[in-house]
Parts: structure tokens; C-alpha cells; sequence
């Protein structure tokens, strides 16, 4: 049954609600939606098999999207599923917020309400109308890998496989808390409007190493580098294109961050290992950049695909 297209396919209510429709070419759409949590408009893209199947929620970095472009612009990602049976969503917007819900607006934010919209509004829209099945993973990128292991956690039994690409999935201690701020930080907005001032115990309740015990049963996939240089910190690189500048820049930004990350992911690796919780753990020499993403996308699919039953 194709999908239905077209403009004002429906007005917000009181309930969220599918907005527009519009056609890309092939599979891919924009949708937007309504959310009635965020009371606001939030594109959506979409790449749709027209065919019943599961989906993969597929989260921005710490831009949201927004800036640098989402995943649709830096990687193959609507290529590479051109032809594989799964639905691929990938909300554009929440730049800085993990993808999760705050406790208060942000000046400059505004107001996030990212997991109700990710786990309780978007899903029961695009399930009926792009005929999905209920069986879902999740996967997200620096800021995001953060978020889709916490949106495993708020919903039980709704992910069946979850990607952390390069993330820092700790955010209790006094160093994940620093970094945590600074990401923020760098957009204008101030993580206590997120989950309170150091002492408040939302951020434990957010720490995917705290709470890796409610991840048991979910296919895993985790990835860092080290911040040495690795396949894609060669000049002639696509990504670097001989420009010596943005070499010299991915590597005094990207090679520090991505070490920060390597030892954030070391525990998270060593907390499920002690709780004899499987995971395809990839590791590399590489910096914090898009293509290692691009490179973990393709590589976890398979597990994906397998937890999807696809």
C-alpha cells in the first residue's frame, strides 16, 4: 500500500500528528510532524520500502541536523538502503539536547520533550502510515550514541537492537558531566535545564554504565576510536579532499574528543562484560568524524538486521 501524500494531512489538535507528506524521489520522504509535547513542527526523513517492515531511528549529532546537515547529507545512508527491507527515520532538529526530555525550557533551546516525541508521539503515527511492524532499532552518533542507549532504557522492550557510535554513554560522574556541559555548552544551552544542577538524580538515571543491567536482551553495537589517525586522516581521503588545514583540524579536535570517548566506551565495554551482557564491540585507530560513522552504520547492520528478523 503506497504511502499518502500531499499537504495538510491533518492539523494538530490537541495530539500529534502527521502534518505533510512530501516525495524526495524513490523511497524517501519528508514528514512532518506535530508534537504536541514540544508544540512544535519537527521534519522528519524517512526512507520507506513500500512494503511492511521495521525500522531504524536513526540520530543526528550534537548539531541536531541542523548545521552540518543531517545524516542524509554526510553519509550513503539513503543509498546503502536503497534496497534493504527496513524503514530509516531521522528526525532533524535537537541540536544539543540528547535527544531527551528536560526539566525546563532553555532560553536558547527552547523546550525538549525529545524521548516522549522519539518513544510515545512519532512511532503510532509512522507505524500506520508507512506500515510498520513494531519492531525497531535505534543508533545514534557522538551526542546521540548517548541518547540511544538512554531511549533503550526509558522504553523497555520497544528497541530490539541499539548502536552507540562513538559516544560518551556515561553521564554520572564528574567528568561525563563536564563534557556533557561543554557540548551544550558550545550552542548556548545550559545542561541544568536538562537534568539539574550536578546533584540531581536524573543524570544517574540517564547513565547507560549505571544502568546496563535494563539492557540485557537488546543486540548491541559500540564503537570508538583512539584519536590516532586511521583510515580516514589520509590527505586524499574523500572526507579530507588534500586539504591540509582540514587534516590538521580533525585531528587536534576530533583526535582529543574521540580519546575522551575511547575511555567513556571503556566502560560501558567493561560494565556489560562484567554483567555477561553481549556486545560487537568495534574498535579502531580514528578520530571523531562522519565517515567512521558512515563505516559503523554499515557495519552494524547486520546485527540489526538480524534483531529485526530481517
Amino acid at each position: 500500500m503506497p504511502v499518502t501524500v500531499g499537504t495538510a494531512l491533518s492539523a494538530p489538535g490537541d495530539g500529534a500528528a502527521i502534518l505533510d507528506v512530501r516525495p524526495l524521489g524513490g523511497r524517501l520522504y519528508e514528514v512532518t510532524v506535530y508534537s504536541p509535547a514540544m508544540n512544535r513542527a519537527i521534519p522528519v526523513w524517512v526512507s520507506h520500502p513500500d512494503f511492511p517492515a521495521p525500522a531504524l531511528y536513526l540520530l543526528n549529532a550534537v548539531d541536531g541536523g541542523e548545521s552540518g546537515g543531517p545524516w542524509s547529507n554526510r553519509t550513503d545512508v539513503a543509498q546503502f538502503f536503497a534496497d534493504k527491507p527496513v524503514n530509516v527515520i531521522t528526525p532533524v532538529g535537537g541540536r544539543a539536547s540528547f535527544y531527551t526530555d528536560w526539566i525546563a525550557d532553555d532560553p536558547t533551546l527552547g523546550r525538549n520533550m525529545w524521548s516522549t516525541f522519539l518513544i510515545h508521539e512519532l512511532p503510532a503515527l509512522l507505524e500506520s502510515r508507512f506500515q510498520m511492524t513494531g519492531r525497531n532499532a535505534v543508533a545514534g552518533a557522538s551526542m546521540s550514541a548517548t541518547s540511544a542507549l538512554d531511549l533503550a532504557l526509558d522504553a523497555p522492550g520497544m528497541y530490539q537492537a541499539v548502536g552507540s557510535y562513538s559516544g560518551c554513554p556515561r553521564t554520572s560522574d564528574a567528568l561525563a558531566r563536564t563534557y556533557v556541559r561543554s557540548e551544550l555548552g558550545t550552542f548556548g544551552a545550559n545542561a541544568t535545564n536538562m537534568w539539574g544542577a550536578d546533584d540531581n538524580p536524573a543524570w544517574a538515571a540517564h547513565d547507560p554504565v549505571l544502568n546496563a543491567e535494563r539492557l540485557r536482551g537488546v543486540a548491541l553495537y559500540v564503537s570508538a576510536g583512539n584519536g590516532s589517525p586511521g583510515v580516514h586522516e589520509g590527505l586524499f581521503d574523500p572526507s579530507i579532499a588534500g586539504d591540509v588545514g582540514r587534516l590538521a583540524d580533525r585531528m587536534a579536535v576530533g583526535g582529543v574528543m574521540e580519546s575522551v570517548v575511547r575511555e567513556c566506551t571503556d566502560s560501558l565495554v567493561g560494565r556489560l562484560n562484567s554483567l555477561g551482557i553481549p556486545a560487537q564491540v568495534a574498535y579502531r585507530n580514528g578520530t571523531h568524524a562522519w565517515p567512521y560513522w558512515q563505516d559503523d552504520l554499515h557495519d552494524s547492520w547486520p546485527l540489526f538486521a538480524a534483531a529485526l528478523g530481517v
